[in-house]
């Protein structure tokens, strides 16, 4: 090789230094760069499990296979809303054991004892009292109330109604320590938290709560009370979701403020069916628990017939009998004479007269004419009756009275 090729060569050479330079210095800067990102990432790679880190001084996962194996404690907020309005209210919660003697066959006595559950309301002037279901009680020769603290004290009766399925109880308050905040059942809305608090299944399962929600506000359960295949009345309740067992009767319906909305009543329970619990609007209750404490009953107006449902009426006596126009659908039959001197026998009523609406509103049953005298009305009120007699409609006002001492 000549001398020029000799410096045609290291010139070569110098020209691609520049080159090599600028390679280590990317190279360089890319190593930094990826090490900051590692670093960063540390935290995230940590907690996914894809890389131990533990602190100095300690033994490396690598020499200490142990380490991996546990994780480390994480503090959890547990005072959750629910949380808060069950501590609110369970409380107030109660048992109600029914006790009463049964006579057989063989004229053996037994006793038998029913539970359901109960919600404390009011204490005042050492005197504490409960709300319950009538069903609860019926027919009981005696009441036992079972505390939160497992004690029972007797418990008097201090009044019921079998329409409305409600009543109240009244033990002495010297060791009840929580009294339930009854809410405001106009103000829910459907799909808002329900908590059912209660003793399903008996005191076994005491103050058990279930949650779900408010499945529908306008729910109304015919309820046949003296079991002669006739509605007696039309129960208002409100559906929930929340599981509501036998013993969970009459106890308490609760929003997520810890108030009580409603009075758990019943269920429907079939093959298949789930999740359709029943209470009482609290609104209801309290409109219908001051007349059972003051009175031992509600003081019902007095119209003096005897209803009958126009559609349990053959076909055949629509036309024949109560000679009824096509447009009639449903009313309800004066079933019997009508006393003289009753409200409606004042008023003009007469047998087999069908009324089919009250101050303008449509009724369509027995139920329906007996609730809305119950709620909208009292003794000395007025009240239109519009009614058919003989194919002709007709309209006429009675002035309700009490009804007549027995």
């Amino acid at each position: 090789m000549g001398f020029y090729d000799d410096m045609a060569h290291v010139e070569q050479k110098k020209r691609k230094q520049p080159g090599v330079g600028r390679l280590i210095m990317t190279s360089i800067t890319s190593a930094v760069i990826g090490g900051m990102v590692v670093l960063l990432m540390l935290p995230t790679l940590s907690k996914s499990g894809y890389i131990s880190m533990v602190e100095p001084g300690t033994a490396n996962a690598m020499t200490n296979p142990a380490a991996k194996l546990f994780a480390q404690p994480i503090s959890v907020e547990v005072n959750t809303a629910t949380v808060e309005a069950v501590e609110k209210v369970e409380d107030a919660v109660v048992g109600v054991i029914n006790i009463r003697r049964v006579v057989n066959w063989f004229n053996q006595e037994s006793v038998t004892r029913g539970e359901g559950s109960g919600v404390i309301f009011e204490k005042k002037n050492g005197k504490a009292h409960i709300i319950t279901n009538n069903h609860v009680i019926d027919d009981a020769e005696k009441v036992e109330v079972v505390l939160p603290s497992g004690d029972k004290v007797d418990a008097k009766v201090m009044g019921y109604d079998p329409f409305t399925d409600l009543a109240v109880l009244e033990i002495d308050g010297s060791k009840v320590t929580k009294v339930a905040e009854l809410g405001d059942s106009s103000t829910l809305k459907v799909g808002e938290p329900a908590i059912a608090i209660g003793n399903p299944l008996g005191m076994e399962f005491s103050r058990t709560v279930t949650q779900g929600i408010i499945s529908s506000l306008q729910r109304s359960m015919p309820i046949d009370v003296d079991q002669d295949g006739q509605d007696d009345w039309e129960l208002d309740v409100l559906q929930t979701d929340a599981a509501i067992n036998p013993g969970n009767s009459g106890g308490a319906l609760v929003n997520i403020y810890g108030q009580v909305i409603g009075i758990n009543t019943l269920k429907i329970s079939k093959e298949g069916v789930e999740g359709l619990g029943f209470a009482i609007p609290i609104n209801d209750v309290k409109a219908i628990v001051g007349q059972l404490m003051q009175y031992g009953q509600l003081k019902r107006p007095y119209l003096g017939i005897i209803p009958y449902d126009l559609t349990n009426v053959p076909r055949y006596h629509w036309k024949e009998t109560l000679n009824l126009p096509d447009s009639v659908k449903a009313g309800v039959v004066i079933r019997d004479e009508v006393p003289k001197f009753s409200p409606a026998g004042q008023a003009g009523l007469r047998m087999y007269d069908v009324i089919v609406k009250l101050d303008g509103k449509e009724i369509n049953n027995a139920a329906q004419l007996r609730k809305y005298l119950t709620l909208n009305k009292k003794p000395g009120d007025k009240i239109e009756i519009t009614y058919y007699r003989d194919g002709f409609q007709k309209t006429t006002t009675a002035t309700l009275t009490n009804p007549p001492q027995r």
